[in-house]
């Protein structure tokens, strides 16, 4: 297997217009990477927080995530959607997405074979990345 990833993408007033979902589709039709989990959470005005089912996200009554129906490798767990939740604004909803980069699987396992071990990994904030550019830009 590669790496394993997540993303939590907030919708905030639970306006969601599926405009990155046909990058998503692209993504896994290209074999990068391979959906384990995907689920919706929606936080409630009284701060009760419910899933929501896989359905038309943008309103044109086309089922837009049926592609991604019965994505659920049972590693996502309630306590995940809970944690994710915790962090929405009442009327927010969000998505949780557990997902495999397959672009690095070849790389992984002869990395295993030759006895390497993955001792850390992280992902820089896009944000943190263009403060340092515009710092090193000014300093010039």
């Amino acid at each position: 297997m590669g790496p394993i990833d997540y993303l939590i993408i907030e919708f905030p007033g639970s306006h969601m217009t599926g405009e990155g979902l046909p990058l998503l589709v692209d993504l896994v039709d290209r074999g990068i990477i391979r959906i384990l989990d995907l689920a919706f959470v929606q936080k409630q005005q009284d701060g009760t927080v419910s899933g929501l089912a896989l359905a038309d996200v943008t309103g044109d009554g086309l089922l837009d995530l049926a592609v991604f129906d019965g994505a659920s490798s049972g590693l996502l767990g309630e306590d995940d959607t809970a944690e994710a939740a915790s962090s929405l604004r009442p009327g927010d909803s969000a998505a949780l997405l557990l997902y495999e980069n397959l672009w690095a699987a070849p790389l992984a396992a002869a990395l295993r074979r030759g006895g390497a071990r993955m001792v850390a990994g992280g992902r820089i904030p896009f944000q943190n990345v263009v403060d340092a550019l515009d710092a090193l830009e000014a300093a010039t």
